[in-house]
């Protein structure tokens, strides 16, 4: 069920068309920072529910991460796996059109689970506009070489959690260099988050995947890691190492935990077993704000989701401007490293929790926002 309030949504539009057989949601929490921005979900299980949950969350990140965007998502209720393309193509396509009127004046449109930089390309071909999606093709360009895409397999949502676990480990003295991490997941998230990870000195020496767990004391090769899980399907068949049962790995002594899959993955069934000092949440709600809370009171330093994974958005936001992939990468690194250490710092002086702290932030900056808008509004009238 959607909850209205002050801050949203402003918009929610269910769309059908019977010809493809497309069915959609597309949800606009909140613009007076800007634009609601968020991705296209394709999933068999989405519902409207689940895309005002996620609207909401990049109303938040946005915020925090002092871009000029609000908060949006939408979804397509498809199984996006196995699919012909053809199918695929027609059905982007048509919701395109369906949410022409609104993109990319009130919604910008950006990848997410089901939809890469292919689909955008669909997406923005229909629509007219460059600027209603980001993600799409680098070879998307405003005129040759200029204003170009920056799709999402860049990476820049592991590059920007690796950047959140220096300010992390900084925050409690912890150098960063030699420290051991384990990482839930190796998808588009997690393969980047580990080759950031390595290249900054870091011992990996954990990674899951759907299949199971490898655990090597010594670390694991990020580009032998690679090799392997193109090779033979999983990070299993990593050698030398041992295989684990994932749900282990969050069990694992290790100095950083990095979950970059699942959402719920810490629970009160083994919130007591953690034994990181740090914490940095890749995915959406690896754990509630409840196990969060719990871990604190330990002394264990969780970086909450919304602040730790923004380098998708902040990315986006580059593209968005007409950046080039190094001043994306920049960017990114600027902007989460500040507020990172901004949430931190005022974690530790207020004694609540990174998200607590995090959400009065971005709860400030919106409410600001939308005082400001007002005024304008009325000026108007």
């Amino acid at each position: 069920m959607i909850r209205f309030d002050g801050f949203g949504p402003e918009k929610v539009l269910e769309v059908y068309e019977p010809g493809t057989g497309l069915r959609g949601f597309l949800v606009i929490d909140n613009t007076a920072l800007g634009p609601g921005k968020g991705g296209i979900r394709m999933t068999s299980t989405v519902d409207a529910e689940e895309v005002f949950r996620l609207a909401r969350t990049m109303t938040w990140k946005c915020a925090l991460s002092e871009i000029p965007f609000g908060g949006a998502k939408s979804g397509i209720v498809a199984e996006s796996r196995g699919m012909a393309e053809d199918k695929k193509k027609a059905i982007i396509e048509a919701f395109a059109r369906a949410l022409k009127p609104l993109s990319p004046r009130q919604y910008i449109a950006g990848p997410d689970v089901g939809t890469g930089m292919k689909e955008m390309r669909w997406y923005a071909d229909t629509n007219g506009y460059l600027s209603s999606c980001t993600g799409k093709p680098a070879t998307m360009c405003v005129k040759l070489g200029e204003k170009c895409g920056i799709p999402h397999e860049y990476g820049s949502t592991g590059f920007g959690v690796a950047q959140v676990a220096v300010e992390a480990a900084e925050h409690i003295g912890m150098d960063i260099k030699g420290a051991t991490a384990a990482v839930e997941g190796y998808g588009n998230v997690g393969t980047f988050v580990i080759e950031h990870l390595c290249a900054l000195g870091v011992r990996v020496v954990a990674v899951s995947d759907r299949k199971g767990a490898i655990y090597n004391k010594d670390g694991l090769d990020p580009k032998e890691l690679l090799k392997v899980k193109k090779s033979t399907g999983s990070v299993v068949n990593y050698k030398p190492g041992g295989i684990l049962d994932a749900k282990n790995l969050f069990e694992l002594k290790v100095d950083i935990l990095v979950p970059a899959a699942l959402s719920d993955v810490i629970t009160a069934s083994n919130v007591d077993k953690v034994r990181a000092k740090v914490v940095v949440e890749a995915s959406n709600l690896p754990m509630s704000p409840e196990m969060e809370e719990a871990l604190f009171n330990r002394g264990v330093l969780v970086v909450p989701d919304f602040v730790a994974n923004a380098g998708g958005v902040i990315s986006s936001y580059a593209e968005y401007r007409g950046y080039n992939p190094k001043q994306m990468f920049k960017t990114v690194e600027t902007k989460l490293r500040r507020n990172t250490r901004l949430v931190l710092e005022a974690s530790r002086k207020k004694g609540l929790t990174p998200r607590a702290v995090a959400m009065e932030i971005a709860r400030e900056r919106v409410t600001k926002a939308m005082k400001r808008k007002m005024g304008r509004w009325k000026s108007r009238t």
